[in-house]
């Protein structure tokens, strides 16, 4: 069969549900990595299996950290821990194929779901929506190593459950616990068939050292999904939050790697920047209903092991800004209470990404 070199690019391909570490509900978590020195057969599968998690804690309202939430114990927590599996093919040389399935395991902490009272968990899990991918890159990797762009689209299937639903308490008659849908940020999909959009790219300037960049962004067509939020039952100025938005999503990284040499052959390092987060108004359809809109801005070190077949690699963003910026619904109630409103939302001060790719 037709050998492939790959020169040198490791990326984490962020689809389906990822999480924008926190309350800003990134659905995401896909890893599928390409290894430096290694020919690949045209013909070649490859499994991939990629591990997040963070915890999100404290609370933005724009850039501002809302620090009196945690001196009064009314911080929103978020765990997540998700689990992204996916296999690859390689067809040709230049095209290759992706289907992957996330599942997630998320657990949230807060008071004022649970009548204000006292603090209550509730949690979801199984797994989030499907995606399926096609790549092709741009430029003949057989005749060009050193550098190379990649682009991929494909569609997000509403496989995972969005109206997920669990206990809430003291929100029933005379303080009775209740059956309701899980807050938006630990469902385990949106409801939408999406139209997922990548590229993927780097340029060596040696044998050592280059550069990456990486760019997501998922389409979500739908509006709303049809899921009660309960938000209506906190203040009538949420009336046109009660049900949950279908939004879009984005993810860029760029950086610098190295590979290191000696002792350490196999194994490079890596430095960047990364953004992610949900618009405030989708490319195509509608922006209403819930969602809490915004970014995270981390810088983004690495660690790639390579042995033969295999790579295990390790990402720790760490957020250097985080923003909840104003939705379609703060503004509509702003003009109709008069008074201004901008939501909040609670972001984590880092995740850990975790991964691993076997080809055979």
């Amino acid at each position: 069969m037709k050998k492939i070199i790959i020169a040198s690019l490791s990326f984490i391909s962020i689809a389906s549900k990822v999480n924008a570490q926190g309350c800003v509900a990134i659905r995401g978590g896909g890893s599928s990595c390409n290894v430096s020195g290694q020919q690949i057969e045209a013909g070649t599968w490859q499994f991939n299996m990629g591990y997040r998690y963070f915890k999100s804690f404290r609370h933005f309202k724009g850039s501002e950290e809302q620090e009196e939430r945690l001196k009064e114990n009314t911080e929103v927590i978020n765990w997540q821990h998700l689990l992204d599996i996916s296999v690859s093919k390689q067809i040709n040389p230049r095209w290759s194929l992706l289907v992957g399935l996330p599942i997630g395991m998320n657990k949230r902490s807060s008071l004022y779901e649970h009548g204000r009272t006292e603090r209550h968990n509730s949690r979801s899990f199984g797994i989030g929506d499907m995606r399926i991918m096609a790549y092709r890159w741009m430029i003949d990797p057989t005749k060009h190593s050193k550098g190379n762009f990649q682009l991929g689209a494909g569609l997000k299937l509403p496989t995972g459950d969005y109206k997920y639903e669990d206990y809430f308490q003291n929100v029933g008659p005379n303080g009775s616990a209740q059956l309701r849908p899980v807050d938006q940020s630990i469902q385990l999909g949106d409801g939408g068939t999406g139209i997922a959009v990548e590229l993927n790219s780097f340029y060596n300037f040696s044998p050592l050292a280059g550069l990456y960049g990486n760019f997501f962004y998922l389409s979500n067509p739908r509006e709303v999904n049809g899921t009660r939020t309960y938000r209506e039952t906190l203040s009538p100025v949420l009336a046109n939050e009660s049900i949950m938005s279908v939004a879009d999503q984005y993810m860029a990284r760029i950086g610098f790697q190295y590979n290191f040499i000696g002792t350490l052959k196999g194994l490079s390092g890596s430095i960047g920047g990364r953004i992610e987060g949900i618009p405030v108004e989708d490319i195509l359809g509608g922006s209403k209903g819930f969602r809490r809109p915004g970014y995270v801005v981390s810088v983004e070190p690495g660690l790639v092991l390579q042995q033969k077949k295999s790579l295990f690699f390790l990402t720790v963003p760490v957020a250097l800004e985080r923003n909840r910026t104003r939705s379609v619904t703060d503004k509509e109630a702003s003009i109709t209470s008069g008074t201004y409103r901008h939501g909040d939302a609670a972001f984590a001060d880092y995740a850990i990404n975790l991964g691993y790719a076997i080809r055979f």
